[in-house]
C-alpha cells in the first residue's frame, strides 16, 4: 500500500494509471481538447500527487481529468463520483469544528481529511463548473470551501443538485451527516 512518505507501490501506483486512464477515455466531454499522453506525462513527474489520485479513489470519489489551467499549466481533477465520496461523510467542516463538539464528535473534519490527503475542497466556482459536466450530489451534499467571514461566525457552506439546479447552504461547521461529505480538487 503506502508507506509514511505516502508512495505508492510500482504495481498500485500502475493501477492507479490505468484506473485513470479508462476513466478519461470514457468521459471525454470532462476534457474536450485534453490529451491522455500530455496527463500521463506529468503525472510521471509528479508521484505524490498520484498518491493523491490513489486516495480520492481509494475514498470513493472516481477522480477524473475536468480541465487545465494554462496559466499555471496545471490539470485539473476533480471527484466525478455521482454523489459525495462515501469514504468520506460523516465529517464536521474543520478541526476547529470539531475540538468545539462536547460530544458526538465524528472521527474527523473534511479540511483535515482533504489535507491528509494532499487536494482542497472544491470552492463555490469548481463545484458548479464540475455540475455543467454532469449530475452530482443528487442524494448527498458536498462541503466546500467557506469565505473566513462566515466561518468565523461558527458557519460552513455546503452544496447539492436538486431539482435541476445547485443549491449552496449554510450550516454549521460542527454539523455531521451520513449524507454529507466532501469533493475535492487536485492541480498537477
Amino acid at each position: 500500500m503506502t508507506s509514511s512518505n505516502n508512495r505508492l507501490s510500482e504495481s498500485l501506483y500502475k493501477v492507479v494509471l490505468q484506473t485513470l486512464q479508462m476513466r478519461f477515455e470514457s468521459f471525454p466531454h470532462r476534457h474536450v481538447g485534453l490529451d491522455w499522453k500530455e496527463v500521463l506525462a506529468k503525472l510521471e513527474l509528479k508521484e505524490p500527487k498520484v498518491w493523491s489520485l490513489h486516495e480520492m479513489e481509494r475514498t470513493g470519489g472516481e477522480p477524473d481529468v475536468v480541465g487545465y489551467d494554462a496559466q499555471a499549466r496545471e490539470f485539473l481533477f476533480m471527484d466525478c463520483s455521482a454523489e459525495t465520496p462515501a469514504g468520506r461523510r460523516n465529517l464536521c467542516y474543520d478541526r476547529a469544528a470539531l475540538e468545539s463538539r462536547k460530544e458526538h464528535k465524528p472521527a474527523n473534519s473534511a479540511m483535515d481529511m482533504a489535507e491528509a490527503m494532499g487536494i482542497e475542497l472544491l470552492s463555490e466556482a469548481q463545484y458548479r463548473t464540475l455540475q455543467k459536466l454532469g449530475e452530482f450530489d443528487l442524494k448527498t451534499s458536498s462541503w466546500i470551501q467557506t469565505p473566513e467571514l462566515i466561518r468565523n461566525q461558527g458557519g460552513a457552506l455546503y452544496a447539492d443538485r436538486r431539482y435541476n439546479t445547485i443549491f449552496v447552504y449554510h450550516n454549521g461547521a460542527g454539523s455531521y451527516f451520513n449524507v454529507r461529505g466532501f469533493r475535492g480538487v487536485l492541480r498537477v
